[in-house]
Parts: structure tokens; C-alpha cells; sequence
């Protein structure tokens, strides 16, 4: 609403002139302009410009800024009031990468209400106000005291929406998943052999999503399980590597195997890194998949002697030889040194990448695809 009681500058300029005894034509005088000059600017019609300012203030003895500033209050009032939409998209923009969402096809580009609704949707509760991180509310949601960031919670809540989308996976057998455990050491020469994964994993009644993470969102992977039958592997593959893979992977399936995340959603950070799982915060089931992973990519015992009988030097040639030895492609047992040696750039041009042979055969969300699901 426009405040009435807030005039043009020309209104307060006539009252200066008439407190000095002024006519137009005086101030015309003063100002080195005519009177016809003046008249948009005393009848309103034509606001305040800063040389203008200069020449009243030194008209009337005031700083220039006295004018802009009449100048500014007065078109603030005459603007329009924004729409309620603006404040209403930088509350959900604040919390949440909105706009990503938009582009990567999990809400729909719609009026600010009806996306605010496609989030109350989106996040599984009834109002805007119950959406984790959107709302001050005095008590907060279980995933705010668990401290997940909200970017990591839209794309664990991405991971959920397309699992409860997926139609024909047979029942959870742990006996098939540890049967498949052994057979997908047999794909860990090539970096094209992990396309495999995603059809072994649903074989075995696990559900196994690939989604591009969000901006601000360092998250490897995630396990939970929709029911007792249906556990489900989320993974961002935001490290493409091969190492990184295989052991982001195999961290996730030892927690499945473990049944661990019935409960709540075990979501996992900086897997493979040298702080451990969810920066550096180990739990005892974190702690129990790290080692799983380790051992599934290099058994320990046949690492831990090729580091003592060749140190201190790493030949590349002696790596890619060990590598042979174990079965494994130079970029997993070079992962695995990286760690313990603590440097991160040894020999890192082995770290093939593995992307772009697992995406194709997976349930894949996102690097420009959309995967279209009913809200």
C-alpha cells in the first residue's frame, strides 16, 4: 500500500520557496532556468535528478542529499508491493536448492504456492510448515537433530522416491547378496565390467539407485530399507573413480548384508578419504563396512606385505604388477595406497573412470537425464 503521507519533493520545494517569500519565477532566477522549466518538477511530474539536487541545495542552503533523498522515500511509496511469491521462493531457496530441484525434474516450475506444496509432497508431510529445515518451528524434525544438511536430505529423499517406484525386484536374499559379493570381485579388472552391478544387485532384491548429488551436498552414498524385503543402495558416484566406486559400494552392501539402517537412513560421507565415513565420526557400523570395503578391494594382509617388502619406494611398475597378482585394476589397489600412505596424488592418473559404464544399465537420476516419476 502506498503511504499517502509521503509527497513529491516539488510539494516540499514550494513549501521551502513560500517560507522565503519566493516565487517561481524567483527560484528560476536562482536556479538559471525558466519558470516553464520548473514546472514538471513543482507539479510532480518529473522527479529529482542528482544535478538538480546539487543546484536546490545550493538554492536553499541544505546537502544535496536532503533532495535525493525526498526523491527516493517518494518513489519507494509509489512502487508497487511485491507478490507474496517473492518472499514464499526465497524461504524455499534458502533451504533447499529450489531451482535445481526445478531443472533436475523433481518439482515442477510452477507459482511459488504450488511448489511450496510439491515440497510438502516431496519431504512426505502434510504442510510446508512440517518440511525439515523450511519452518522455525520451536521442535525439530527428526533429520534436523540428526544434523543432516538439507541439500543431503533432498537427495536422500530423492533416493526414496524412486525406490518405492520400482516394480519387479524380488524379495531381499542375503545368501544371494553374499553369493554376489564374491562374484563381483570378478568384474573388478575393467572399469566397463561394473555395468554389471546394477542387474546383480537387483537380483538380489536390493534396490540400487545412482542420483547426481546437489550443489553443497558431499554425500557418497546411503542405505535404508523400505521394508523388511526391500533393502535399497543409493549412490551419487560424485568421486568417478574406480576405487571410489568399488569401495563406496561394497561399504554399502556391508551395511545391507548387516541389516544395519532398519531404523534410520545411514547416510554416508567422504568414503574412501583419510578422516573415514561422515567426516571422521566413526561409529562401530561405519567402522565395520570401512573394513569390509578395504578388504573387498585389496585383502589387507596381501597389501600390508607388498608395503613393507617394497618400502619406501612405490615403483609404478611393482603397483601394476601387484595389481595382477590380486585381480584387481591399478586404480583400486592405488585407491587403497593413497589412503594409507595419506597421499592422494600418488599415481592418481590410474584412477580410471567408471561412470559412464554403470549409468546406462542403472536407475539413474540426473548428469542431464530426467527420470520422470509421478508426484
Amino acid at each position: 500500500m502506498t503511504a499517502s503521507w509521503i509527497m513529491h519533493p516539488g510539494f516540499y520545494i514550494k513549501e521551502e520557496m513560500e517560507a522565503r517569500g519566493w516565487l517561481q519565477r524567483d527560484l528560476a532566477f536562482i536556479l538559471g532556468c525558466t519558470e516553464q522549466g520548473l514546472n514538471p518538477l513543482l507539479s510532480g511530474k518529473r522527479g529529482v535528478s542528482p544535478e538538480m539536487a546539487k543546484s536546490l541545495g545550493g538554492a536553499f542552503d541544505v546537502p544535496p542529499e536532503f533532495f535525493l533523498n525526498l526523491q527516493k522515500a517518494y518513489d519507494l511509496a509509489q512502487a508497487q508491493e511485491p507478490s507474496p511469491d517473492v518472499a514464499i521462493r526465497a524461504r524455499m531457496q534458502s533451504a533447499y536448492p529450489v531451482r535445481e530441484m526445478i531443472k533436475r525434474g523433481w518439482l515442477e516450475e510452477s507459482e511459488a504456492t504450488m511448489i511450496q506444496l510439491q515440497l510438502s509432497h516431496f519431504f512426505e508431510v502434510p504442510t510446508a510448515d512440517e518440511i525439515p529445515y523450511f519452518a522455525h518451528a520451536a521442535k525439530k524434525t527428526s533429520y534436523e537433530e540428526r544434523e543432516i544438511p538439507a541439500p543431503q536430505l533432498a537427495w536422500l529423499f530423492r533416493v526414496r522416491q524412486i525406490a518405492r517406484s520400482i516394480s519387479g525386484v524380488p524379495p531381499y536374499s542375503e545368501r544371494a547378496l553374499r553369493a554376489t559379493v564374491t562374484r563381483m570381485k570378478d568384474l573388478m579388472l575393467t572399469p566397463e565390467d561394473v555395468a554389471h552391478v546394477p542387474r546383480l544387485l537387483m537380483e538380489c532384491g536390493v534396490r540400487y539407485i545412482i542420483v547426481e548429488k546437489l550443489p553443497n551436498a558431499a554425500i557418497d552414498g546411503v542405505c535404508f530399507w523400505l521394508d523388511d524385503q526391500s533393502p535399497v543402495i543409493g549412490m551419487s558416484t560424485k568421486r568417478d573413480t574406480i576405487d571410489n566406486f568399488w569401495f563406496v559400494l561394497r561399504h554399502e552392501i556391508e551395511h545391507v548384508l548387516e541389516r544395519h539402517g532398519r531404523g534410520s537412513e545411514i547416510i554416508d560421507l567422504d568414503l574412501g578419504g583419510d578422516l573415514g565415513s561422515n567426516g571422521g565420526v566413526m561409529s562401530i557400523e561405519e567402522g565395520a563396512a570401512n573394513a569390509a570395503a578395504s578388504e573387498f578391494c585389496v585383502p589387507a594382509a596381501k597389501i600390508d606385505s607388498f608395503l613393507l617388502r617394497k618400502k619406501p619406494f612405490y615403483y609404478e611398475k611393482d603397483v601394476v604388477s601387484f595389481s595382477r597378482i590380486v585381480a584387481r585394476h591399478p586404480g583400486i589397489v592405488i585407491g587403497q595406497m593413497q589412503r594409507r600412505l595419506n597421499n592422494y596424488a600418488y599415481l592418481s592418473r590410474h584412477l580410471a573412470k567408471v561412470r559412464q559404464f554403470v549409468l546406462p544399465g542403472a536407475i539413474a537420476d540426473g548428469w542431464g537425464q530426467i527420470l520422470p516419476l509421478s508426484m
